[in-house]
This record gives structure tokens, C-alpha cells and sequence, in this order.
């Protein structure tokens, strides 16, 4: 799979792999770019492969001055941190982050199977069997997160990828946020139509707050959108507050009659509006009687086959992103290196136009908090004290 996408994407097999100083931190000159294939509210992603090893990984890249000017360098920033204590068969794990003058980078595992949003989007049916299986993988990668205290808070299909085999995957850390002990959450954050009623609550009548029940809402929510095709709440993104709360009181949840009686059950307990009373841990899962025939060590091993497996022969995304990036970036990746010493060579001129002081200093402040990551050189038990260790400049970034 990865060498015929490798042939196909212009690659040579003919030149020696370089050899890096080992005590060189990895940087954007390791990394072969192949393609676009994505990006997000504030980043674009790119197929890459690391030039020494031949290991391919997507990589994520965001301007430092655009995340500067949209005020989302502490999502950034979040995003990152947390990334680099976790470590799960079904997270988008991370592998490297870097920054040069222009972006910051991230580098993680590159899953070629396409996100489910995607595959809505093509038409393709999900039976329950596979369903069962997600949402049992789903629970287990929810259940990791619980225990390094992250409410993941963007739970939906854009953000489930599946690898090549079809299992899923969980990505987009950048709203996530960390609670300790009986701590709540309390920010309006999520995407609308995923949202549980008590983030709404929160905000608007500064209701008790929320904590990790919102992450099963949203699979029960996303669990159902698969199954059906639509979701059982019509709630968009420009739906108004006050409406969705009114929803959630006088309209009911349809489920329909071909489903067995173990699966409505299950979404059920997943769509129940109090947190006190709905599934939200891997304990409750488990107890579910739809689930009693689940093998969890088999599920967590990846030893159950998913029913429903990526078309192996393509890329399962938007070809757009690669158009794009060709002709509208007025910054494209392929030709970083020559526009960096371009503007090198240019800072010894008159020429060259200064940004303002302000944005130069936010500028220098993120170089300098920035974080470089190399997971090859961490050991697991060391990612988390790290993470914690750095918690302070994510208060410090979020109040700035």
C-alpha cells in the first residue's frame, strides 16, 4: 500500500536514504512533502515521508502570524501538549512537532483510510456490526483519555479517521481541555449539532458546568448518524441556543424499527440528556447486554475485523485539497526552503519590511514557548510528567 502510493505520488527509489545527525532535532528538511490531503480550521495537512527511515506520516502545518492574528495560538498550543502525553491504538498519535520562521508543524500517524464524515458523504452504509465495533473501539480510546483527565469535547465523524483495516481513529485536540478531580468545564466549546445539553446549559443559565459525560453524548450522536444516515436532532450550527434547548425538551429520539433491540438501548442510555444517568465510562459500556459478546482485549489488540474496510486502491479524501494547495497558496510547502533563504538573504537590505513590534514580539514568545517533540527519543512514562510540566503555559495561553 504505502509503496505503490509513494510511486504513484512521484517518488524515487533510486536515491540513498540521508543519514541525520542523530543529535539534530528533527526538522522540515527531514520530511519528503508528497501531497495535500486535508486541513482544518486553522492548519492544512500534507502527506509526508520521513527521508531516512521511509516511514510516512501526515503532517500538520499552521502559519505562525494567521494563528497570531485569529487569536488560536493557545489551541495550538493545547493541542500539541496533550498530544505528546498520549499514546493509544485508536488516537491519531503524534510523532514529531517543529516550528521554522513562517508555521509550526505537527507529525502524525497518516491513517489512508478517509474520516467517517467522509464516507457519509460518499453514500456508504454502516451496518450495526461495524457500528458495534466503533463504538466499542470509541470507548476504549474515550476511557484512555478519562484517565489522563482530557475531555476531547469534538467528538464527531469529521474526527473519527479510519486506518487501512477500517479501524478508527480519534484526531483534533485543539478545544480539548484537561479537568482534575471534580473540577467541571464550563466554556462553550464543541461543534452545535454533537454538543450535549449541558454544555449548552452551562453557557447559557452558568448551569454546574460539564465534564467527561459530553464525549459519549457526542458518540452516541455520531453512533446514530451512521446507523441512519442523519441525526436525531435537527441542529446546526447556526441554530440558535435557547432552540436546541427547547429541542432537546419537547422532541423525542426516533429509532428505527429495523435496528435490534440491543442497539436502540445502547444509544439510549448514550442520548440520556442528564450526565448522571447516562453510559460515561468503559464500565458502563461493558455492562451494556448488546455488548456481552465483545472480546475487549480482541477489540483493543485490533483483532476484530472490522465489516466495513476503505477502498485500499485510492485516497479517501477531497482531491480539492492538492488543487488548492497548487493554485490558490500563496505559500506553498514545496517551495519553503527557497523562499526561506529568499527572505534571508533580503533581511541584510533596505528592502526588507519589518512586522510591527507587537506582532514581532507574540512572534519571538511563541519560538520561544514552542515545544519540539520527538516521540522516537521519549519514553511513555516521561511524556505525561512533561505534559504536566508545561500545563502552566496552556493557563497562561488561554487567559492571554
Amino acid at each position: 500500500m504505502r509503496s505503490r502510493l509513494w510511486t504513484n505520488m512521484g517518488g524515487s527509489h533510486s536515491h540513498r536514504a540521508p543519514v541525520f545527525d542523530e543529535n539534530e532535532d528533527v526538522n522540515f528538511d527531514h520530511f519528503q512533502i508528497l501531497r495535500a490531503i486535508g486541513k482544518g480550521s486553522f492548519g492544512k495537512v500534507c502527506i509526508v515521508q520521513k527521508r531516512d527511515t521511509k516511514k510516512m506520516y501526515a503532517m500538520k502545518y499552521m502559519n505562525k502570524q494567521k494563528c497570531m492574528e485569529s487569536n488560536e495560538v493557545r489551541n495550538v498550543f493545547r493541542e500539541l501538549q496533550i498530544m505528546q502525553g498520549l499514546e493509544h491504538p485508536f488516537l491519531v498519535n503524534l510523532w514529531y512537532s517543529f516550528q521554522d520562521e513562517e508555521d509550526m508543524f505537527m507529525v502524525v500517524d497518516l491513517l489512508l483510510g478517509g474520516d467517517l464524515r467522509y464516507h457519509l458523504q460518499q453514500n456508504v452504509h454502516f451496518n450495526e456490526g461495524t457500528v458495534k465495533l466503533y463504538i466499542c473501539e470509541l470507548a476504549l480510546s474515550l476511557d484512555y483519555l478519562q484517565r489522563y483527565h482530557i475531555i476531547h469535547r469534538d467528538i464527531k465523524p469529521d474526527n473519527i479517521l479510519l486506518d487501512e483495516h477500517g479501524h478508527v481513529h480519534i484526531t483534533d485536540f485543539n478545544i480539548a481541555t484537561i479537568v482534575k478531580g471534580s473540577e467541571k468545564a464550563s466554556s462553550m466549546a464543541g461543534t452545535k449539532p454533537y454538543m450535549a445539553p449541558e454544555v449548552f446549559q452551562a453557557f447559557m443559565d452558568g448551569g454546574p458546568g460539564y465534564s467527561y459525560p459530553v464525549d459519549w453524548w457526542s458518540l452516541g450522536i455520531t453512533a446514530y448518524e451512521l446507523l441512519r444516515g442523519w441525526r436525531p436532532y435537527e441542529i446546526h450550527s447556526a441554530t440558535p441556543i435557547d432552540e436546541i434547548l427547547n429541542m432537546f425538551k419537547i422532541e423525542r429520539v426516533h429509532y428505527s424499527s429495523t435496528w435490534c433491540k440491543g442497539m436502540i438501548a445502547l444509544l439510549k442510555k448514550l442520548l440520556t440528556k442528564d450526565p448522571e444517568c447516562r453510559l460515561s465510562s468503559l464500565a458502563d459500556i461493558q455492562s451494556s447486554p448488546y455488548l456481552a459478546d465483545v472480546n475487549w482485549d480482541a477489540v483493543l489488540e485490533k483483532a476484530v475485523t472490522p465489516g466495513f474496510v476503505p477502498n485500499k486502491g485510492r485516497l479517501n479524501c477531497d482531491p480539492t485539497f492538492e488543487l488548492e494547495e497548487m493554485i490558490l497558496e500563496s505559500k506553498p510547502l514545496h517551495k519553503k526552503k527557497k523562499r526561506l533563504a529568499k527572505n534571508k538573504s533580503k533581511d541584510g537590505t533596505k528592502e526588507s519590511c519589518p512586522l510591527n513590534v507587537h506582532l514581532q514580539q507574540c512572534l519571538e514568545t511563541v519560538r520561544k514557548e514552542f515545544i519540539i517533540f520527538n516521540r522516537e527519543n521519549c519514553q511513555t512514562h516521561l511524556h505525561y510528567y512533561h505534559f504536566q510540566q508545561h500545563h502552566l503555559n496552556i493557563h497562561r495561553w488561554n487567559q492571554g
